[in-house]
Order: C-alpha cells, then sequence, then structure tokens
C-alpha cells in the first residue's frame, strides 16, 4: 500500500512546491539533486574507497557483492529494508556473527552518511534560497546540531526529511518555510541517500571485524572475487 501511494505524494508535494515558488525554481532543485547525488557518488568512491582498500578489499568489488540489497533499498528508499539480507551477507563475507550483530544494527543509528549529507546539503541550500546570512558561528551551531539530531534518523523513507525539519526548528536561524522548497524532491534523494547509508554500514562492518581480529580475510579474498560461491562459504564459529 504504501509503495503505490508513494508516488502520489511525491506528485503532490513537486506539484505545491512548483504552484508556490514558480517553474524557475525545478532549475535550482534539480542542481541540487545532481550536486548531492555526485557528492554521494565521490563519498563512496574516495572516501570509502580508500578504507576499504586500507581494509584490504575493494569498494568496487564489495559493490557487485551486495548487488542484490542494493537494488532492494533502490526500490524501497529504505536502507533498513534490506537489513535481514546484510546481516547473513557480511557473516558470509568473513566477518564473525558477533561483530555483524552489533556493527550493522547500531550503524543504522549512527552510521547514515548520505543521510548526514543530504542534512547538510539541505540547509545550506535551505540558507541560500531564503538569502539567510549564516555566519561561521551560526555554521558551527548548526553543524553541532546536525551531528546530534542526526543520530535520531532511521533508516526509514523520509526519515531524513523530519530530522531537518527538526534541526532548523531547534537552530531557529534559518526558516521553517524553506523546507517547502525541498520538498517536492525529497523522495527523488531519498535513493542516493539509502544507498550510501547501506554502503556505507558494509564497509564498517568489514572495518571493525578486522579492527577487532574477527575477520577472515582468506574468506573475504575468496567471495570477493568469486573464488567460493557466498552461499557455501562457511561461517565463522562464534
Amino acid at each position: 500500500m504504501i509503495m503505490r501511494l508513494a508516488p502520489i505524494g511525491a506528485f503532490g508535494a513537486m506539484a505545491f512546491t512548483i504552484g508556490k515558488y514558480g517553474v524557475g525554481t525545478l532549475v535550482q532543485l534539480g542542481q541540487l539533486i545532481i550536486c548531492f547525488y555526485i557528492t554521494c557518488i565521490l563519498f563512496v568512491v574516495v572516501v570509502l574507497g580508500s578504507i576499504a582498500r586500507a581494509t584490504g578489499f575493494s569498494i568496487f568489488k564489495f559493490i557487485r557483492y551486495i548487488r542484490e540489497e542494493l537494488l532492494i533499498v533502490l526500490g524501497t528508499s529504505s536502507s533498513e529494508s534490506a537489513l535481514p539480507r546484510m546481516l547473513d551477507k557480511m557473516e558470509k563475507l568473513g566477518c564473525r556473527k558477533s561483530v555483524v550483530g552489533l556493527v550493522i544494527p547500531t550503524g543504522y543509528s549512527f552510521n547514515l552518511d548520505g543521510t548526514s549529507i543530504y542534512l547538510t546539503m539541505a540547509a545550506v541550500f535551505i540558507a541560500q534560497a531564503t538569502n539567510s546570512h549564516m555566519d561561521i558561528f551560526h555554521q558551527i551551531t548548526l553543524l553541532v546540531v546536525l551531528l546530534l539530531s542526526s543520530k535520531g534518523a532511521a533508516g526509514v523513507t523520509g526519515s531524513g526529511f523530519i530530522v531537518l525539519a527538526a534541526t532548523i526548528s531547534a537552530v531557529g536561524h534559518l526558516p521553517v518555510a524553506g523546507l517547502a522548497l525541498i520538498l517536492g524532491i525529497d523522495r527523488f534523494m531519498s535513493e542516493a541517500r539509502a544507498l550510501t547509508n547501506l554502503v556505507g554500514n558494509g564497509v564498517a562492518t568489514v572495518v571493525v571485524a578486522k579492527w577487532v581480529k574477527e575477520l577472515d580475510a582468506k574468506q573475504m579474498d575468496d567471495v570477493l572475487n568469486n573464488r567460493v560461491p557466498a552461499n557455501k562459504t562457511h561461517e565463522l564459529s562464534s
């Protein structure tokens, strides 16, 4: 039911934005979407890619390994929808079950990379669109509040927008009415948020497992290089 009604809600939000602020806002909103997607891609490839390389695996091979989970997230716009499959996949990759059971669920509150990128870019966009001057003090205050409020974002569709609304209302420097500007495009940015969150949680699990010496590096290498099918890998003893 939710999946069928979501496009109607997105259409209504976009119609409201265009009707209130004009067709010209589509250009700026389109630029925001493009910049957000590019930023998420760069974050995954450069930042997470560097962390993955330092840990001993390729970020591209890892993305290929969890491609089915990524498709689920892409279709639902919720990283939490792939939680059960990610738990199983990370264990088969070579991470001990106890580590996976701690890092993955915790990451849905404390490691939402895509949501953090979205909150920052959306807040800056609203400030520029409403011509709200932000000095260094206001920027630092907003950053600190975002760091705290982002921990309350769940891995479900629309949670990032709710957190953004709560943050802007708490800070008080930006007009809450400015949220109407990005209401219509939030659904289009939700996919990139969820995908980035999922990849970030997966990489974090491998990093933590290696850090506490609970990672079977040989098994991970075999699975990522297709030398051993993922559904036939042995699980580490807990």
